[in-house]
């Protein structure tokens, strides 16, 4: 019965304490939470790969392959709302699992991340 009473205990405060929502959304779901303005736009890409391929207007880069990246990461306001992407939805998954871990309260993922965006019809920019 106390291995029960402590499991409990256990599941309950996970519930309590584990409050990041994390989405994984289309391109248009994504879109149309950019064009409402209900978060911080955030590009996880290169800088070659801005360059090359463009990105959403809006976006602030934090390259999710730089080696201070988790600690960027980390100094975010962990109760805004961020809007998340790279090139194909990799990236984008990983770092919403490690901002979850950090405790971030809503984080939404472009599933196929840019390329999804662009096969979408929805345009990008070249950053200057």
């Amino acid at each position: 019965m106390n291995k029960l009473l402590l499991l409990a205990s256990v599941l309950w405060s996970t519930a309590i304490f584990s409050q990041t929502k994390i989405e994984n959304v289309d391109a248009a779901t994504f879109k149309k939470y950019i064009d409402e303005k209900k978060g911080v736009l955030i590009d996880l890409r290169t800088d070659d790969e801005l360059k090359n391929k463009g990105m959403i207007k809006g976006a602030t880069q934090l390259d999710f392959l730089a080696k201070d990246s988790e600690e960027r990461i980390s100094k975010l306001d962990k109760k805004k709302t961020y809007l998340i992407y790279c090139a194909s939805g990799g990236r984008s998954g990983d770092a919403a699992e490690l901002m979850e871990k950090q405790g971030f309260q809503h984080v939404v993922n472009l599933e196929k991340g840019i390329e999804g965006w662009k096969k979408s019809g929805f345009e990008t920019v070249v950053p200057k």
